[in-house]
């Protein structure tokens, strides 16, 4: 059980942010660190100590959970030499990365986590800011197996299901193959509406007559409803997509695979972040069609 051990969350984005509050809600003790402080204010007001960097979470927590936005800045938050949390834990101590990175710095991570006698999961989740609120993601861990048996009751308050899968690097495979799903529900969505506009439909009554349907999608539900009151806050960013899709397309060219669907969908984000969307929610793919 881990209800007394003391958590430190680095990344408070849209998604971390409510992880964390989640965890704070149900009592677990919390050391939070991010580069803009200002976003940990209402944690800090709740009871959550705020810490100057990773290093010092590391010293001052048990459980050390990241989720920051790209894989360069898990490389920075891990293994800068001053400030980085393998500068400052000790042996005993749990990390578990939630961003979604490369297998081959999970791999990176738990070598260097073994070495100082520190257990490592790489655990990325999927389900939006949405699953994020309503506790409802789903987490792919791979990595060390007793790291996850030790913590998988914190996850079962912050997830609807948590899986481990093998050697490290296993989870944020899982999580490309996650992407590649997206990537191709998030066009099919677009391309629906597109088609059921263009024939003069009523659009509130597609998305209510197929998420009765064989088209029913986690996206279909989530960012159907977003698109038709043109709502394009971030649940994800499109600039993290991007680094998401390219991700799962050089891991794929490694694997002598060829996924022309993905890098189709690649091809049509990068081209609507050229349009000004890049910090926008994955729903504004409909801005490729839609003024």
């Amino acid at each position: 059980m881990t209800e007394n051990k003391k958590i430190g969350f680095i990344g408070l984005g849209v998604m971390g942010h409510a992880i964390a509050a989640n965890l704070q809600a149900d009592g677990y003790a919390l050391n939070v660190y991010n580069r803009t402080a200002s976003k940990a204010d209402d944690l800090v007001a709740n009871g959550a100590s705020y810490l100057a960097t990773p290093r010092e979470i590391a010293q001052e927590s048990d459980i050390i959970i990241t989720m920051v936005g790209y894989p360069a800045d898990v490389e920075s938050v891990y293994f800068d030499a001053e400030a980085g949390i393998f500068s400052g834990i000790s042996a005993g101590k749990i990390v578990i990365d939630m961003t979604t990175s490369t297998p081959t710095l999970a791999k990176k991570i738990a070598e260097k986590a073994e070495t100082l006698g520190v257990l490592a999961l790489d655990a990325p989740v999927s389900g939006g800011d949405i699953g994020a609120k309503n506790r409802a993601l789903t987490i792919m861990s791979g990595g060390d197996k007793a790291a996850f048996e030790k913590v998988v009751d914190i996850f079962g308050h912050i997830s609807k299901k948590a899986q481990y899968f093998g050697q490290a690097g296993s989870g944020q495979h899982v999580k490309m193959a996650n992407q590649i799903g997206i990537a191709g529900t998030m066009t099919a969505l677009s391309e629906l509406l597109v088609y059921a506009k263009a024939a003069n439909l009523d659009l509130d009554a597609v998305l209510d007559t197929l998420s009765a349907g064989g088209a029913d999608t986690w996206s279909l539900e989530n960012y159907g409803p977003r698109i038709l009151k043109a709502d394009y806050t971030p649940g994800f960013f499109i600039k993290h997509f991007i680094k998401d899709l390219k991700i799962a397309l050089d891991e794929s060219e490694k694997m002598d695979l060829t996924l022309p669907a993905t890098q189709l969908a690649l091809d049509l984000y990068e081209k609507v972040a050229d349009k000004g969307f890049n910090d926008a929610g994955t729903q504004a793919l409909i801005k490729l069609w839609w003024s």
